[in-house]
């Protein structure tokens, strides 16, 4: 049977301005791939990320470079080697697997051999900002019933900004991303303070390229790796680094490797976090495949958007339900 391969580019506009510690956006770009055999389709959506070098020019380029093997109908695991991992490797993966699920009438869980998704609960993030401004925006999500929010930081205010944020959401949990920007010198500084604020985990601290110092330093509050970690070649090395990994998608290059990264890190002790990049439920959709097992779950990109796809992904303030089947999987 005939396969057709089609990718396009689209902007979701965001509720208001969201900013971590490089930079800020009002929308989310994002690249869809469609794969059409016969009367079924699957669909897969990446974030192309400047800091991986990725543009929306580059991931379609790649996308497209890649549609006489897509077409001709290799495998999920031919994919792997086709492309690297990255944007859109996880576009293709994704919308196979969904394709699959589509043709043989079986849940994408089924397929990769996961447990039956059901509700869990997700962070809500809150954009760096003047320590006010967020705790203003903390107290509004915790009315609104998200019990475990995550804080982007950017160094300097950042004690500041999470002691504003804890007196006003004192029954939240914290998780606060640095997103890369501290020093080893602020991390030192900043590491305990939070600890004694009850942060439950620190997000990549440091430069992927520095994280070294963590392994020579104590830690007051658990590490998750995120930039320092993008597919099971990583793991080895940071495995004394961190307590933590945070598995994305679009990092790993799709689902089938994010499969098993998560296994293959806590296999060795490490301790998962599922998070995403800003984007609609159809990204979400598989990673939600992965809370299961996960401690932390960040999978908020459709409420940070001004609208998302039809039909979306459940939120029942913080609790996330699985997919439909009409969405994805």
């Amino acid at each position: 049977m005939i396969r057709k391969l089609t990718v396009a580019s689209q902007s979701w506009p965001l509720k208001q301005t969201f900013r971590i510690a490089r930079g800020a956006k009002n929308e989310a770009v994002v690249a869809v791939a469609t794969i059409e055999e016969g009367d079924r389709s699957g669909r897969g959506e990446c974030v192309p990320y400047a800091r991986y070098g990725e543009t929306v020019a580059s991931v379609i380029g790649q996308i497209q470079k890649a549609r006489r093997r897509i077409e001709g109908g290799i495998s999920r695991q031919d994919l792997q080697t086709l492309l690297p991992a990255g944007a859109a490797r996880n576009a293709l993966d994704c919308a196979m697997v969904d394709l699959e699920a589509k043709k043989s009438g079986r849940p994408a869980y089924e397929l990769l051999g996961l447990p039956a998704p059901g509700p869990v609960r997700t962070a809500f993030t809150i954009s760096v900002d003047e320590p006010e401004a967020m705790a203003k925006a903390a107290a509004e999500a915790a009315a609104r019933g998200y019990r475990l929010l995550k804080l982007k930081v950017a160094g300097g205010q950042d004690i500041s900004r999470v002691e504003a944020v804890r007196r006003a959401a004192p029954e939240a949990r914290l998780i606060v991303d640095a997103n890369e920007g501290w020093t080893p010198e602020e991390y030192d500084v900043l590491a305990p303070g939070l600890a004694g604020l009850g942060v439950a985990l620190i997000e990549q601290p440091l430069k992927a390229e520095e994280d070294g110092y963590l392994a020579r330093t104590e830690a007051p509050v658990p590490v998750c790796a995120d930039e320092s970690c993008h597919t099971r070649a990583d793991l080895q090395r940071i495995g004394r680094r961190y307590s933590h990994v945070n598995v994305k998608l679009d990092k790993a290059g799709g689902l089938t490797e994010a499969v098993a990264l998560a296994r293959e890190a806590a296999a060795m002790g490490l301790k998962l976090m599922v998070g995403c990049m800003v984007s609609t439920s159809l990204a979400m959709a598989p990673a939600t495949l992965l809370a299961t097992d996960a401690e932390f779950v960040d999978l908020d990109g459709p409420l940070l958007l001004a609208r998302d796809r039809e039909p979306g992904l459940q939120y029942d303030a913080d609790v996330l339900h699985p997919a439909p089947r009409e969405l994805w999987g």
